[in-house]
């Protein structure tokens, strides 16, 4: 009973309203069509420059995606590498190489790139291997900070006196022939 109301309820509200349905509908067909008739522009493509470490061809998205995975490896924001303008100090000007962070950085992009090219790239995997992509990151040795974490090997411990590496002490204390 219920359902028969609600359907009459509908039939009736649609015979009524028709042409207001039809119209609305025509409005919407031809406003779709209006829209897709004129040519939209997308926005020019920012333009790179001073780009010295990526690619010619890299757009602005990739090295933008780039920009941000150097920030969280490092633990840093833009103006750790990149210098202020100089009108508006609270604006970063990205092309500019004043801050001498910024050489460090690309000279670190170098070394990166080269170990990954020369060495990573040379690793033999398995057909069963799961991490047939390794790659050396800033985070490998920075691990979310603006400095590498570790100290440098110490020298090793001179030879006990009166020995050389690899030679064995001759009797009464000779070195030599």
């Amino acid at each position: 009973m219920l359902f028969d109301y609600i359907e009459s309820n509908y039939l009736y509200m649609i015979s009524t309203h028709r042409k207001k349905i039809n119209l609305l509908l025509a409005l919407t067909i031809v406003g779709a069509l209006v829209s897709q008739s004129f040519n939209i522009q997308q926005p020019k493509p920012k333009k790179l420059t001073n780009i010295k470490v990526f690619p010619a061809t890299a757009t602005f998205d990739e090295v933008d995606h780039a920009m941000d995975q150097f920030k969280v490896d490092l633990g840093v924001k833009c103006n750790y590498c990149h210098a202020p303008e100089k009108d508006n100090p609270r604006k970063m000007d990205m092309p500019s190489d004043a801050n001498p962070v910024k050489s460090i950085a690309r000279d670190m992009i170098r070394m990166t790139n080269e170990m990954n090219q020369k060495y990573i790239a040379t690793i033999k995997h398995t057909e069963t291997d799961s991490t047939k992509i390794q790659l050396i990151t800033c985070n490998t040795c920075h691990r979310g900070a603006p400095k590498p974490f570790g100290k440098p090997l110490p020298a090793p411990p001179p030879p006990p006196p009166g020995q050389w590496p690899n030679q064995a002490p001759k009797p009464n204390g000779v070195v030599g022939k």
